[in-house]
């Protein structure tokens, strides 16, 4: 039986430090990162993308994107990653390692997951980066004063997502955390701080040789 590749998402609130951490985290353990976020982002800019207008106006208004699209472009980008590391020879690579960051956001992202990902895909944990609100929101505003180029880091759309994310990401952590899914992780510190404390929990599950 072909073996399944592994996931391990990726969650907090806007500004948490999730992408930053990602690229590390994908450096050094051989993963591959996937933004659901830059995903989407990269859909509704795709020329006569069917999907394009309703993600950019979900992504205005802080709201999540039907998860079916979700799930669809996330299996696709898994697809093509085994394909062409198996193509390159890597056999380091396996069947897959995967960060999906950002991603289930909410209970129907959850059960979407379940149903069209759970037999395809082996979740080893949730990565649970935890961050006040008002470090979220200064470190997104300063992102989009720095020229992020993201239409969503202003005041206005992170006050938006912060209640998305209160209201409807939290409640599936503790979800998650109630199977012993969650690592959680401070991430209010210094950027290398965080990294140090992620590190001790991905070497207890891919120790380097």
């Amino acid at each position: 039986m072909e073996q399944k590749p592994d996931v391990v998402f990726v969650l907090g609130g806007p500004g948490s430090g999730k992408g930053t951490q990602c690229r590390r985290i994908a450096n050094d353990y051989n993963f591959v990162h996937l933004s659901a976020g830059d995903l989407l982002r990269e859909e509704r800019n795709t020329p006569n993308s069917q999907y394009g207008e309703l993600i950019e106006n979900h992504i205005r208004n802080g709201t999540i994107v039907p998860v079916a699209i979700t799930c669809s472009l996330l299996e696709n980008a898994m697809n093509k990653n085994v394909a062409k590391r198996a193509a390159e020879g890597d056999t380091n690579f396996g069947s897959g390692r995967f960060l999906i960051d950002g991603f289930p956001r909410n209970m129907d992202n959850y059960e979407g997951w379940q149903k069209q990902m759970a037999d395809k895909a082996n979740v080893r944990f949730v990565l649970y980066l935890e961050c006040p609100q008002e470090v979220c929101m200064e470190r997104c505003l300063k992102r989009g004063q720095a020229g992020s180029g993201r239409s969503d880091d202003n005041e206005e759309s992170m006050r938006k997502r912060l209640v998305t994310y209160f209201t409807q990401t939290l409640p599936i952590i503790e979800l998650c955390d109630k199977s012993n899914l969650v690592k959680k992780v401070p991430a209010a510190c210094c950027e290398e701080e965080v990294y140090n404390a992620i590190k001790t929990i991905f070497e207890e599950y891919y120790p380097k040789v």
